[in-house]
């Protein structure tokens, strides 16, 4: 299991895509009629065989809108985890009594998003593909569109929370995945990917507040984000309400 995507809220969608495609030098795959129905438009946009997805309310009344006012903005909104069997961790998912909100089930795709009251922190939902490389939720062009000269791949999703052990006791049992201690924080260590679960980094409350990026460049990438009037420290930028955080991709294992 590991990390395939992980999606962005906005305000306004275009503003958020297009500093991300800038900042890290991307392109934008796909916007998925799809989400329509969900009272959403949204930009997909591949990070080489992972993905960054904005979305944005496009009328009143939706999820989306609600999380934008309580969590005052912009922020990290969902994870989503690639799997081998779906079904047997969909059965993982209801011994452990956990509802799911919304289950997809296509020749090729397969998703089951999970209640956020059940587990907290971030919308989590468990996909399938077949083949495993492909990615229907990135549209039928997405290799065409995806650059790899600054960013290379998503490598990890913080959590914050005023209770982290609790949440990432929560999120161990799901996975059924160890925990382990990454410093002085809980971390699950999936394929190639982390999620870790830290203390509030701000005052707004639980949800995901960080992501993982390996760049080739992280002193240019900075020197970029400046020249963009986007607040950014030696290793991490903040973009759509997420602070990423910059590994040089000669570090990545």
């Amino acid at each position: 299991m590991r990390i395939r995507q992980l999606v962005l809220v906005a305000r306004q969608l275009e503003p958020v895509q297009q500093q991300i495609c800038r900042l890290f030098g991307l392109e934008v795959a796909y916007h998925d009629p799809g989400v329509v129905r969900y009272g959403l438009k949204n930009a997909v946009i591949p990070v080489g065989e992972s993905f960054l997805e904005v979305i944005a309310p496009d009328r009143e009344g939706t999820t989306a809108g609600r999380f934008l006012e309580r969590r005052d903005g912009d922020g990290g909104y969902m994870v989503i985890l690639q799997c081998d069997d779906i079904e047997a961790e969909r059965r993982h998912i209801e011994s452990l009594g956990i509802r799911v909100v919304e289950k997809i089930d296509l020749d090729d795709a397969w998703g089951t998003h999970l209640h956020p009251k059940d587990v907290p922190g971030a919308i989590l939902s468990v996909d399938a593909m077949d083949p495993p490389e492909s990615w229907r939720w990135a549209g039928p062009e997405w290799r065409s569109h995806a650059r790899t000269e600054v960013a290379t791949k998503l490598l990890g999703a913080t959590l914050q929370s005023p209770n982290p052990d609790a949440l990432a006791r929560r999120w161990s049992d799901v996975l059924h995945e160890p925990l382990v201690q990454e410093g002085d924080v809980p971390a699950i260590r999936l394929e190639e990917t982390t999620v870790r679960f830290v203390p509030p980094m701000d005052s707004r409350g639980e949800g995901l507040a960080g992501i993982d990026i390996a760049v080739r460049e992280p002193i240019a990438l900075v020197a970029r984000a400046r020249d963009m009037k986007l607040p950014a420290t030696e290793d991490s930028v903040d973009v759509g309400g997420v602070r990423f955080r910059l590994v040089r991709n000669s570090e990545v294992r």
